[in-house]
């Protein structure tokens, strides 16, 4: 076995502050073109499955776009610590380039939600190697402020996106939500080929590939969402159809774990879950996962069909969660640069999420206004609170010859949890909805005159609003009735996630940027057991290597 090579000092590898500058700028432009892409259409969303005689498949436009981004988090992240974060980052951005085409000349909503889906596969790759990059050349604890940072740009693109999505739909039209991701792309291409400097990869040749354990996640990831997705809506979950997902899931998600226990280079290296931090960390992911996307993804449809209120407007009532989210996200990450302790924001933001969503879910058609943002507010504190430093905590953890192994990682389980998220609530939301609109409207003209169901399909919020209130008040009494019960069952995942960051080891943040361990390790399935030194940096340890027992330890990175 080639003996491991000791890390490099800190003075060769660390670069200047100007250079991390020009990084940080390289990547904040590609987190905000996949950021905007999660939020623009939200406001427009009511207007666009109006438009195309799509109601019906409304949760297909959010779930397209996060299942595939989903399905290929862990395949972007093991490829780029195989060939390098640049040539990988750069190739999302392409295919996201290209959906986003695709999406503003979709003629109906099936190619509009298959372009959702292309830009969903390059849309993946853009947040996952954004955070990557930065572990590559920023130390642990001076990560914090970054991530930070990172944290605002989802709060700055959830502000701006609906407000934008909300301006173009009712300017020059929704499609122009997908055209501007066209200038975006090409200068956050730009951005990359400038500032996007990393050390290259040194190959003789190409590494082998995971193929198998790719295909495997996908179809696994695939099945799953499809339960969600259908699952006592178009099908009964007694059926055959939602039986045999079931069982294709559990079938592929075990083939998966078997698989990766033999690949040279898998996408998520089982021994990963052996550091408890990861596990627990990728336990509260998931759960406010399912609960954040389940809850703010259909929120401004909400707000539009009960409030009356503008795509712009809607928008703009977004802006107190958005704001909680920003403040709370940059105030935990420069506490956490500033004193080195991180375990209790997310143990704190775990519960306002919690209560955050138990308050959205008392709320009624006669609520007031502001009280809706003040409940949306507090979710937001809560949700800045504890998404970004969850990356962290699990970055810290490993070296960075994985970090885009375990990033991606832990952030395909998160995401998994939105995918469910917005799968689940869109489709019980769904289904409630279609069956208390036949309820409501039993006795309307539409429905005598056997209607019923092509008017559900047409209803945009401009048709809503301009309908007598002897329609309009049954239809926003349903929705309202249809959705925000289901938030306070979404409750208790905020209290899962509590209790697993309850037994978070909180160790030091590294100081500096972790060495590399070499790739031989990771190829004979040495990543079995973390160490900790007694100065808080973690470092591996291969137990399988060590045949002779007065064999020296390998060097430590």
């Amino acid at each position: 076995m080639t003996q491991p090579q000791p890390a490099v000092a800190d003075d060769e590898t660390t670069p200047s502050s100007r250079t991390v500058l020009f990084l940080f700028i390289g990547l904040m432009i590609t987190m905000l073109l996949a950021a905007l892409n999660q939020t623009v259409l939200s406001t427009a969303l009511p207007t666009i499955v109006g438009e195309l005689d799509g109601v019906d498949q409304m949760t297909w436009v959010i779930t397209g776009y996060i299942l595939a981004s989903t399905v290929v988090m862990p395949i972007y992240g093991r490829i780029s610590d195989l060939l390098g974060r640049k040539p990988v980052l750069l190739a999302a951005i392409v295919l996201f380039i290209a959906g986003s085409v695709v999406g503003a000349l979709a003629p109906d909503i099936e190619l509009l939600i298959a372009a959702r889906v292309l830009q969903g596969l390059g849309g993946g790759g853009l947040m996952i190697l954004s955070q990557a990059a930065i572990a590559d050349v920023v130390p642990a604890r001076e990560r914090g402020r970054y991530m930070g940072a990172m944290g605002a740009v989802f709060a700055v693109a959830s502000v701006a996106g609906p407000l934008l999505g909300g301006w173009l739909t009712e300017g020059p039209g929704w499609r122009w939500a997908f055209w501007m991701n066209i200038p975006l792309g090409l200068l956050a291409i730009a951005a990359c080929m400038v500032f996007l400097r990393l050390p290259k990869k040194d190959h003789a040749q190409l590494p082998k590939l995971d193929y198998l354990g790719m295909t495997l996640v996908a179809a696994a990831t695939t099945a799953l969402v499809l339960v969600c997705t259908w699952g006592g809506g178009t099908y009964d979950w007694a059926s055959p159809q939602i039986i045999g997902l079931i069982v294709a899931t559990i079938v592929l998600a075990a083939a998966f774990c078997w698989a990766e226990t033999k690949a040279v280079n898998p996408v998520i290296p089982m021994a990963l879950f052996k550091d408890r931090n990861f596990t627990l960390t990728t336990i509260a992911a998931l759960m406010i996962g399912v609960a954040m996307f389940g809850a703010l993804g259909y929120m401004p449809t909400y707000i539009q069909m009960v409030t009356g209120a503008s795509a712009t407007i809607a928008g703009l009532l977004m802006i107190p969660m958005m704001g909680g989210l920003l403040v709370a996200s940059v105030a935990s990450g420069q506490a956490v640069s500033r004193t080195g302790r991180y375990k209790a924001f997310p143990i704190v933001g775990s519960v306002i999420i919690g209560i955050g969503l138990g308050l959205l879910s008392t709320l009624h058609v006669e609520s007031p206004t502001w009280l809706m943002c003040t409940y949306l507010g507090i979710l937001g504190i809560g949700i800045g609170l504890a998404l970004q430093l969850l990356t962290l905590i699990v970055q810290n953890s490993f070296p960075g010859r994985i970090v885009g192994t375990a990033t991606a990682s832990s952030n395909f389980f998160r995401q998994v949890g939105a995918t469910l998220g917005s799968a689940v609530v869109g489709s019980i939301f769904a289904s409630r909805l279609i069956t208390l609109l036949s309820e409501k409207l039993a006795g309307s003209q539409v429905a005598a005159g056997g209607g019923g169901d092509e008017f559900r399909k047409h209803l945009t919020p401009a048709g809503v609003a301009a309908l007598p209130d002897a329609m309009r008040d049954p239809i926003i009494h349903a929705y309202n009735e249809a959705l925000l019960p289901i938030f306070l069952f979404l409750v208790p995942l905020a209290v899962i996630a509590l209790i697993a960051l309850c037994f978070v080891d909180e160790k030091p943040l590294s100081t500096s940027v972790q060495g590399e361990i070499p790739a031989e390790s990771l190829a004979e399935g040495q990543l079995l057991e973390m160490v900790d030194d007694n100065d808080g940096v973690s470092a591996f340890r291969g137990d399988r290597a060590r045949k002779d027992p007065d064999e020296p330890e390998p060097s430590r990175v």
